[in-house]
C-alpha cells in the first residue's frame, strides 16, 4: 500500500499537467457573422471598391474558402441552421416568421411599448446549440448582435440557449435601425440614449434631398454597433484566463445606410457624388454607395480592434476566428450590391442574391484564422453551416449533437487527405414562392417556384457556368434524376405549417 501510494504521488502532478495542458490547447473561437454581406464584398474575394485591410489580412494568415455556404439565404433559417447543425430539409426554422398573429408586429412604435411584439418563431425549448454545447465542455459563451430566432417571452432566448451572456437585438425587425431606442441585455432591455425614429420615416415635407442636412433626424446619439463593439472586448478581456466562445452577429451591412461620417465622407470623396435614395421601409439615404462601403469598412476596423486586443492579452494564438456572413447580399430600395457587384463572380439582384438559392444568395464568405497555427491557403473543400457544430467539437474534445455536417478539423490541421467530403448539399426555402437546390460536385439541381406547383429541375454545371446561365437540365435527365433522389432522402415535415411546402413530384 505504501509503495501504491507512493506512486501515486508522482503520477498524480504528471497528471494534472496533463489535463492542465490538454485544457489550454483548446481554442477560444470567436464567430463572426456579419448580416447580408456577399461573397464579393470583401478585398480577400475580388473587391475593388470597398477596402478590408483587417479581413483581407485574417484571410492572408488563414484559410480562405471559396465554396462555403450558408443553410439558408435568409436570416432566421441561416441563424437556426448555423446554431444547430440541421440543413433546412431538417431544421426547425427554414424561413422568417415574424408571427404577425401577435398583433402589429412591424409598428415600432407598439413594439416598443410592448416587448410581447419582438422576435421571431422559437427553436424548440432545450434545442442544442453552438452556445449550449460550448457551454458544457467549460467555455465562457457569449453572443453579441442579432438573435432572430425567438422572441424575448420564448424558451428560444440567447440566455436559455446556452449562451452566458448576450447584447444586442432580439427581434430581427429591431436591427432595421442603427439607433435604436433599446438593446437587450441577458433578458432585459437597455434602454439608449436614442429617439424612435421608425424605419419607413421619409424625409420631412419640402426638405431637399440633396442637402445632407435633410438627414440629420435619422442619425441619433448612440450607433448600436459602437456599444456592441464595447462589450465584445469587454467579454474577452473579462475572459482571458479561461476558454471562451463569442459569437459576434452584427447587423452590419443590412439596411438602412446608416454609418459614421468621416467614414461616409471618406467614400464620397474616393467615389464622387451620387444620386439620393428613398430607402423604402428603412431610411432615405444622401450617398447610399458610400455609406454601404463605410459600413463594411467601419467593421473591418472593429474587427481590427478586436485582433489587436487579442494580441495585447497574449492570447491571438490560441483563438479561433472566423468570419463569414449569414446569406448573400440584399436588393431592396437601399441595396448598392449590383454597384459593387456584391456577390462576385456570381449574380446579385432580385432573384440573385438574398431571399434566393442562386449561388449569390447562399455562397459566403468564409474565412478562418488561427493566429500563426494554419497554413495560408484557398481552399475549395464543398461545405456549409451544419459543419460548424460538429467541427467545434471535435476541436474540443466533445460529442457533437446531431446534425447534418462533417467535422472540418483534418482539414484545419492540414491534414487534407484524411478530410471527409460532403457527397450532397441540401436546400429547401419556402419564401419567395418556395426553392429547393441540391449540390452534387459541380452540379447544382434548382427547383424554383415550387409552391405553384413547378416540378421542372433546373441543371447547371458551376464550374463551367457560376452564373447559372445554362440550364442542361434536358441533356443529363441521369443526374436530375439523382437530385431527385437526393431531395426524397433529405426533405422533413417541419412542425411549423408556415414552413410548409410539398417537395416532390
Amino acid at each position: 500500500m505504501k509503495t501504491d501510494l507512493t506512486l501515486l504521488s508522482v503520477l498524480l502532478p504528471s497528471l494534472c499537467l496533463a489535463g492542465g495542458a490538454q485544457e489550454a490547447a483548446r481554442p477560444n473561437v470567436v464567430f463572426i457573422l456579419m448580416d447580408d454581406a456577399g461573397y464579393g464584398d470583401f478585398g480577400c474575394y475580388g473587391q475593388q471598391k470597398i477596402e478590408t485591410p483587417n479581413i483581407d489580412a485574417l484571410s492572408a494568415r488563414g484559410i480562405r474558402f471559396t465554396q462555403m455556404y450558408s443553410s439558408a439565404p435568409l436570416s432566421s433559417p441561416a441563424r437556426c441552421g448555423l446554431l444547430t447543425g440541421r440543413h433546412s430539409g431538417h431544421a426547425q426554422i427554414r424561413a422568417n416568421d415574424e408571427m404577425e398573429w401577435r398583433g402589429d408586429v412591424w409598428n415600432h412604435e407598439a413594439m416598443l411599448r410592448d416587448s410581447t411584439l419582438e422576435g421571431q418563431a422559437p427553436m424548440a425549448a432545450g434545442t442544442p446549440t453552438l452556445g449550449s454545447v460550448m457551454r458544457s465542455a467549460g467555455y465562457a459563451t457569449a453572443m453579441i448582435g442579432k438573435w432572430g430566432v425567438g422572441t424575448p417571452v420564448s424558451e428560444s432566448t440567447p440566455n436559455k440557449m446556452g449562451f452566458d451572456t448576450y447584447f444586442g437585438c432580439i427581434c430581427q425587425r429591431q436591427a432595421h435601425t442603427y439607433y435604436p431606442p433599446f438593446l437587450w441585455q441577458n433578458d432585459r432591455r437597455f434602454y439608449l440614449d436614442n429617439e424612435l425614429v421608425s424605419p419607413g420615416t421619409p424625409l420631412d415635407e419640402g426638405a431637399d434631398p440633396l442637402d445632407p442636412h435633410s438627414y440629420d433626424k435619422y442619425t441619433q446619439q448612440v450607433y448600436s454597433p459602437d456599444i456592441m463593439y464595447d462589450r465584445v472586448l469587454s467579454f474577452v478581456r473579462e475572459n482571458r484566463d479561461r476558454p471562451f466562445f463569442l459569437m459576434w452577429t452584427t447587423p452590419l451591412p443590412h439596411s438602412p445606410m446608416q454609418a459614421p461620417e468621416a467614414d461616409v465622407r471618406y467614400y464620397v470623396e474616393k467615389f464622387g457624388d451620387e444620386a439620393p435614395i428613398e430607402g423604402k421601409g428603412y431610411y432615405p439615404s444622401r450617398w447610399p454607395h458610400a455609406t454601404y462601403a463605410a459600413m463594411i469598412t467601419y467593421f473591418d476596423r472593429q474587427v481590427g480592434g478586436l485582433v489587436a486586443e487579442l494580441e495585447r492579452l497574449g492570447i491571438l494564438d490560441d483563438t479561433l476566428i472566423v468570419v463569414t456572413s449569414d446569406n448573400g447580399p440584399a436588393s431592396n430600395s437601399c441595396s448598392s450590391s449590383e454597384w459593387f457587384d456584391s456577390a462576385h463572380p456570381f449574380r446579385c439582384g432580385k432573384g440573385w442574391g438574398k431571399s434566393s438559392l442562386r449561388e449569390g444568395g447562399i455562397r459566403i464568405p468564409f474565412i478562418m484564422s488561427w493566429g500563426d497555427r494554419l497554413r495560408p491557403r484557398v481552399c475549395d473543400r464543398m461545405g456549409y453551416f451544419p459543419d460548424v457544430m460538429p467541427t467545434l467539437c471535435d476541436l474540443i474534445g466533445v460529442a457533437a449533437p446531431l446534425n447534418d455536417g462533417l467535422s472540418m478539423r483534418p482539414l484545419i490541421e492540414d491534414r487534407e487527405a484524411e478530410q471527409p467530403q460532403h457527397e450532397f448539399l441540401y436546400w429547401e426555402f419556402p419564401g419567395s414562392n418556395g426553392w429547393v437546390a441540391v449540390r452534387w460536385g459541380d452540379w447544382k439541381g434548382l427547383l424554383r417556384r415550387v409552391k405553384a406547383g413547378n416540378t421542372q429541375m433546373e441543371l447547371f454545371d458551376l464550374a463551367a457556368d457560376p452564373r447559372e446561365s445554362r440550364d442542361v437540365a434536358a441533356e443529363h435527365p441521369e443526374i436530375v434524376e439523382r437530385m431527385w433522389s437526393f431531395i426524397a432522402s433529405s426533405h422533413t415535415v417541419p412542425e411549423n405549417p408556415k414552413f410548409r411546402m410539398y417537395v416532390g413530384r
